[in-house]
């Protein structure tokens, strides 16, 4: 029973490592970018961060997969 609680704990460990490692990301993008930063949950990474500019507006799969928005930082607006 400690084994899987232990491996329980790890995978929610991970898995949050996943997410933070992808809003980081967001983030750091969002700086150079005029679009909003996606966090999206995937079935391989856990998650990642996509930009707007990518994919015009994000088709329907894409907005129903999405955890966490980043808006731009980055303005021609003085």
């Amino acid at each position: 029973m400690c084994t899987s609680l232990s491996f329980a704990a790890q995978g929610f460990k991970s898995d949050q490592e996943a997410f933070v490692a992808a809003l980081d990301q967001a983030h750091a993008r969002s700086y150079h970018s005029y679009f909003t930063q996606y966090v999206l949950t995937d079935t391989e990474a856990g998650y990642i961060a996509v930009d707007e500019g990518d994919y015009g507006a994000l088709p329907r799969a894409l907005q129903d997969r999405v955890i966490d928005t980043v808006p731009s930082r980055l303005s021609d607006e003085f």
